[in-house]
């Protein structure tokens, strides 16, 4: 705040900084960059906003799924880039998507008398530790049990065992009714010091899984970029070519929000031009 006086021009040694003029408020974590990442209307809040004004370039070399995690936790957004095939951008926007979540849908589900090796094979394929087995091997099949790999040694124990001589059987687990809020099922993960909660409808059928690494992410990083559902926002690099295939593709793997890719259409451009030019010479 300054003061007006009408005086005399004077010079900056003849002034004393009034006190008391900066308050316990005025620090460095309360200044908010919030900014705006999708067009509003004025007197609406944009759907989208970055808690950090930064975002990655549509980039191989630079906006990968590891960037889309990094970014989005401490409250930017990257965009996976395009220049490669449909299916495996689609797949690093749903590994975005599904490393932080509220409520999960399990990925890694198997049935009763599923051997120990598929449950290894599976687990490494989708990277997670954590298989919830079900009477159908589904995510909303009956819940029967639950397994991470802290309950088996591959060097020791027999691969061919069926998964039920490992997991925590249903009637041994701790679980929560469909409903629980994710507040509340913090409350159940923390008093009971487990790392997974699964979320069972009246009937017993799997509906979610709380991980408790979600809600400590949560506390450790406040200002990370969320969707309603507790997830990474992502965006994802599209191009003039195959745009009507990949977005579609991208929409079902959860992406947030779509950008052109301008290198992308301006080499395009480019090429474009270049046949007309060959066209007139020859």
């Amino acid at each position: 705040m300054a003061k007006i006086l009408e005086d005399i021009s004077r010079t900056f040694n003849e002034f004393l900084l009034l006190p008391n003029l900066t308050t316990e408020e005025c620090i460095p974590n309360n200044v908010s960059l919030k900014t705006p990442l999708v067009k509003f209307k004025k007197g609406e809040e944009p759907k989208y906003s970055a808690n950090i004004p930064m975002v990655s370039a549509i980039m191989q070399s630079v906006s990968g799924e590891k960037m889309g995690v990094a970014l989005a936790r401490e409250g930017g957004v990257s965009f996976i880039y395009g220049a490669q095939t449909i299916e495996d951008q689609a797949q690093m926007v749903y590994r975005v998507k599904k490393h932080k979540a509220g409520f999960v849908i399990s990925d890694s589900n198997v049935k009763s008398g599923t051997p120990l090796k598929e449950v290894m094979a599976l687990s490494k394929k989708t990277g997670h530790s954590t298989v919830i087995v079900t009477d159908d091997g589904t995510s909303n099949g009956k819940f029967l049990g639950i397994v991470t790999d802290k309950d088996y040694r591959p060097s020791k124990d027999n691969l061919d065992a069926p998964i039920d001589d490992y997991m925590t059987k249903a009637e041994n687990t701790i679980s929560a009714k469909k409903g629980t809020t994710l507040s509340e099922a913090n409350d159940i993960i923390w008093n009971n010091k487990i790392n997974c909660l699964p979320i069972l409808t009246d009937e017993g059928n799997l509906k979610y899984l709380v991980f408790r690494r979600d809600y400590e992410e949560r506390k450790n990083n406040p200002n990370s970029l969320l969707d309603e559902d507790k997830r990474y926002i992502v965006g994802a690099g599209i191009n003039t070519r195959d745009y009507e295939e990949r977005i579609p593709a991208l929409v079902n793997a959860g992406v947030d929000l779509l950008c052109m890719d301008s290198s992308d259409r301006i080499l395009n451009l480019a090429k474009k031009n270049n046949r007309i030019r060959k066209r007139k010479i020859w």
